[in-house]
């Protein structure tokens, strides 16, 4: 198909949180896509990205949809073959011309898999037409649910994937005022100890699952559980000392 125009490439971000959270701009693009591809985490019936287009409106038609199954396989030669062979699937698509959209859960661009998907297009079509779409942070929608202050006045706010031990984390929260922390999955228990060790428990909030089935919030982690609350899409957010009335 020599001549043909390359595809358009859309990266956007849905969710997560109430239904509806996707900006104007980033519906349109879905709804001229010719195909949509949807991340799904292995073992897991549905995708939670499709589950936070519920609201928009949108509905994709089974022809437009394609789910990849993803495996966060540790090791990274396996992760890159992975993203090898989708990225060689997209490709095959946007040179013969269609427009493809990929989406993923939150912002495009903050810890997500889309970076290293549009890196391998861009390693496959250098001169690739594309166009991002910024998403709501799991952290900007935990914030907003929890009508808990991101950040005030000149506070220190770090983006934080969980650490692998409690000393770093604590160096972490003792020099920062607000720690956003991310991935924490099944270091939740040592995580919440230490809180409660530091004594500020009683002010940081913890969210999973934000707007969907299973939605856990809570404003005070004291008295969290950690195996009724640990699961996929969680959200610490940690403040070194109470919030001051300005």
């Amino acid at each position: 198909m020599s001549g043909t125009l390359i595809g358009t490439f859309y990266g956007v971000g849905v969710g997560p949180g109430p239904a509806g959270y996707l900006p104007v701009a980033a519906l349109e693009a879905l709804r001229a896509a010719d195909l949509i591809y949807a991340p799904r985490a292995r073992g897991v019936q549905d995708s939670v990205a499709l589950q936070c287009l519920a609201g928009t409106g949108f509905t994709p038609a089974p022809a437009q949809l394609r789910e990849i199954e993803f495996n966060m396989d540790p090791d990274r030669s396996v992760l890159s073959e992975h993203y090898a062979q989708l990225a060689d699937a997209i490709a095959r698509e946007l040179r013969a011309g269609r427009t493809v959209a990929y989406l993923t859960i939150g912002d495009s661009m903050t810890y997500s898999t889309y970076g290293y998907v549009l890196a391998a297009l861009r390693a496959r079509i250098p001169d690739l037409p594309q166009r991002t779409f910024p998403g709501v942070t799991s952290y900007a929608a935990a914030a907003a649910a929890m009508a808990w202050p991101l950040g005030e006045g000149k506070e220190r706010v770090l983006i934080l994937p969980c650490p692998e031990s409690a000393d770093e984390l604590r160096r972490e929260i003792e020099t920062h005022d607000i720690v956003v922390l991310m991935k924490v999955g099944a270091r939740l228990p040592w995580v919440l100890d230490l809180l409660r060790e530091m004594d500020i428990a009683q002010h940081c909030a913890f969210a999973r699952r934000i707007g969907l089935p299973g939605e856990l919030l809570s404003t005070d982690v004291g008295a969290l559980e950690a195996n009724e609350a640990m699961g996929y899409l969680a959200t610490l957010l940690v403040r070194r000392k109470p919030s001051v009335q300005r």
